[in-house]
């Protein structure tokens, strides 16, 4: 049996024979993208688990005259819309905060993202996330942050709620950019 002809190396195409593959252009440093939602996903986890933990339900803690800290459980979407105790919101929500991630995780990767686009995407990814492992595991999402004034209160939040707004604040922000501004 012949033997294999001897390719030189650097001669072969990238990936080859367990070549690693390059880095895609301007994607270098993507995963610590994926670092910022593990800590949003961590801060939001273990301000949940605290809140449990020192909380009885809907007993507020006032902090200041516009603000308490308060144990909620949110069946439902923002602002509890159907809440209604069913297992379609969970499953929904659920599939909803997976295909987003997957979405938002290959924007993270793409060599055209500017940074402020990846942090934007990296805190909607770990906000919603964070928020799945709640649905997952306790079949509703923990919120505990209130605003008020007065006797108008603000629906309960929590810190995977407040990444999914500042995240999306700067991606809407950063699209009103005129073309050609730098990044």
């Amino acid at each position: 049996m012949p033997e294999a002809p001897q390719i030189p190396p650097g001669s072969r195409p990238s990936g080859a024979a367990g070549e690693p593959r390059p880095a895609l252009p301007g994607a270098a440093g993507w995963a610590r993208w994926l670092w910022l939602s593990g800590v949003v996903i961590a801060a939001d986890q273990w301000s949940k688990q605290a809140v449990v933990a020192w909380f009885a339900d809907h007993q507020p803690l006032a902090i200041t005259g516009w603000f308490n800290l308060v144990l909620a459980y949110n069946k439902g979407a923002a602002f509890s819309m159907l809440a209604d105790g069913s297992l379609l919101p969970r499953v929904l929500f659920s599939v909803i905060a997976l295909v987003a991630s997957a979405a938002l995780a290959w924007l993270i990767r793409m060599p055209s993202s500017s940074a402020a686009t990846r942090f934007g995407a990296a805190m909607i990814m770990g906000g919603a996330l964070g928020n799945l492992l709640d649905r997952v595991r306790l079949g509703a999402v923990v919120d505990f942050i209130q605003w008020h004034a007065g006797t108008a209160y603000w629906p309960a939040f929590n810190v995977a709620d407040s990444a999914i707004t500042v995240g999306a604040c700067i991606l809407v922000l950063h699209s009103l950019r005129p073309a050609g501004a730098s990044q």
